[in-house]
């Protein structure tokens, strides 16, 4: 018999309906016992024995605990060196759990799989479970053999364990101390340990199937606290994701929603690797997809093997539950929670648990979606009302002033007022120029906003403006706010911003020209983005600092780019003409 630690699968939930009644312990153990009338001092002497098995039997509520204290009880009760019980899968053709007592931990691993009881004496038992002595098992023409680095056995006693009338499995007693054979009494004792395990297990049953409906439940509410709470899209798939994963105790949560081709795509996903599976897409040729967006959940045994699955990534996996997320008659995605390879099967229980838990999720989501577009909707309405105030308020004021300075500035006979107001109306157009900007951001809709890279730059230029007394040029190549990446973007307008400083304050400039160019390619093959700053002044002088163009260098290094500066727009080439890209 070989050994492996795996938790039995709970019982389904409870029906409304009126349960058969269950065997009150007294009367079952009584019943048990009622034999034991008339017998030999010998049994009558074990009594005592059989009662504290009994109770230990019946202490604690956690099922696989109680699994194993029957094995050791059952050992001690009939002096047997190991014991075991199998219990009986859902369908009752094979083992779903093998738990044992005798073998160590070490001897378990060498022998490996555990018995499936779909052949052999286990699987007579499972078929025709009735008692089963044996003096030597291996003579039994039932028998399949041992595996490789299983220990000898030889006697050999079998009993079933009911629970509320139906078979749970088998418990199994080998190899006597001493080297006899398993006697009437063994067989009385262990039948009546057998009831008592039968109560026991069922009481366990019950209180892990109310404990994982419990956590099922708090799994729900967690899922639908976080999406409630606000915040991204993708932060709400990862909660469900992985909230799915704990709860369904598998290797991975994965969340896929609908790709363009038509197939899944997973765009979240709880694992210990999760980057090697986000972003990839099920194909819809896989006969698995078609059923999920009908809104048909998928149960898949071992997923490694099922044809219906084409996908690399389910080489690793064993069962799995393939769950729609599903509300109102619309599908919005697909929630797997698939366990590792040789792991236990799905029970009926948690199957039925996960698509409620999909279910609710799926109506958390949506209305995740609803609360998000309703605050969308009301930052929109006050962009709006933004955006009118200031063209129908703050501009008119602003070019009536304008006006008014320039009357002011004909009718001044002083050379420096003229100057000063004059000075004074060309900020107020840079100031009008900035506001028409923000009102036309501020209109643009959720599809046709820009990344705000060619804001920023038009921003950057009306703002240097105002001390360079004119406005420099300026020209756009390529789809600047398509292509450039947020980091790249960054750099840029801190680039832009020094060379127009360096402008300003050294070159003594009267012609900027700015030019922007995603079209580019970079020596080294690579696609970029180009930004030259070209104007008519001094020049750099000869030994002068040079502490900007260092920083400048740095930035473009940093991305992986490179800054350089060369002859402007002046005569000759007086002036500077500075180069700053880096890739896309």
């Amino acid at each position: 018999m070989s050994a492996q630690e795996s938790q039995e699968p709970a019982a389904s939930s409870p029906k409304p309906l009126p349960s058969p009644p269950r065997p009150d312990p007294m009367e079952a153990a009584t019943a048990a016992t009622r034999s034991l009338h008339g017998l030999s001092t010998e049994l009558t002497a074990r009594v005592p024995q059989l009662l504290e098995a009994m109770r230990s039997v019946g202490t604690g509520l956690e099922l696989h605990s109680t699994l194993d204290r029957i094995c050791e009880t059952a050992a001690e009760l009939a002096d047997a060196r190991y014991a075991a019980i199998g219990v009986v899968d859902i369908e009752g053709r094979g083992l779903s759990d093998f738990v044992t007592f005798g073998i160590s931990d070490a001897l378990a691993k060498r022998i490996g799989h555990r018995p499936d009881g779909k052949r052999g004496l286990l699987g007579a038992l499972i078929s025709h479970p009735d008692t089963v002595r044996l003096s030597d098992l291996r003579e039994d023409p039932r028998s399949a053999g041992f595996p490789a680095h299983h220990p000898a056995m030889e006697t050999f006693l079998g009993v079933p364990i009911r629970v509320q009338g139906e078979i749970f499995g088998n418990l199994y007693l080998a190899e006597k101390n001493g080297g006899g054979e398993f006697n009437d009494y063994d067989v009385h004792m262990v039948r009546v340990l057998a009831t008592e395990a039968g109560i026991a297990i069922g009481n366990a049953r019950l209180y892990e199937a109310a404990t994982q409906r419990e956590r099922w439940i708090d799994g729900s509410v967690a899922v639908t606290t976080a999406l409630l709470s606000g915040g991204d899209a993708d932060d709400a798939l990862a909660v469900v994701a992985e909230q799915a994963r704990r709860l369904a105790d598998s290797a991975a949560g994965i969340v896929m929603l609908p790709a363009e081709d038509g197939g899944l795509e997973i765009v979240a996903v709880s694992a210990d690797n999760p980057a090697t599976s986000l972003g990839m897409v099920i194909p819809a040729e896989s006969p698995v997809v078609a059923k999920l967006l009908e809104g048909e959940p998928v149960f898949v045994d071992d997923a490694s093997s099922d044809p219906r699955l084409i996908s690399r990534l389910t080489s690793q996996y064993g069962p799995c539950m393939m769950l729609p997320l599903q509300s109102g008659g619309r599908v919005l995605g697909t929630l797997v929670t698939p366990r590792a390879r040789g792991k236990r099967p799905f029970s009926e229980a948690e199957r039925t648990l996960a698509t409620q838990f999909a279910s609710q999720a799926a109506l958390a989501l949506m209305m995740a979606e609803a609360q998000r577009d309703r605050e969308r909707l009301a930052v929109f309405e006050d962009r709006d009302r933004i955006a009118r105030d200031l063209h129908d308020l703050v501009i008119q004021r602003l070019f009536a002033t304008g006006m008014m300075l320039e009357g002011a500035q004909r009718r001044s006979v002083v050379p420096e007022v003229r100057d000063g107001v004059g000075k004074a109306v060309d900020e107020l157009d840079v100031t009008i120029q900035e506001i028409r900007t923000a009102i036309f951001a501020l209109q643009q809709g959720p599809a046709e906003a820009p990344s705000g890279l060619r804001t920023r730059v038009l921003r950057e230029i009306n703002m240097a403006a105002v001390p360079l007394g004119f406005k420099p040029a300026h020209r756009f190549l390529g789809p600047i706010d398509a292509v450039v990446g947020e980091l790249v973007g960054k750099n840029l307008i801190a680039a832009l911003r020094e060379a127009l400083s360096n402008a300003f304050r050294h070159a003594e400039a009267s012609r900027i020209e700015v030019v922007l160019d995603s079209t580019v390619t970079l020596a080294d093959g690579r696609p970029g983005v180009r930004l030259e700053v070209a104007d008519d002044g001094v020049g750099i002088a000869e030994g002068g600092r040079r502490s900007g163009l260092r920083n400048l260098r740095r930035r473009a290094e940093s991305l992986g780019g490179s800054s350089s500066y060369g002859p402007g727009l002046g005569e000759e080439g007086g002036g500077t003409t500075l180069v700053w890209e880096a890739p896309l």
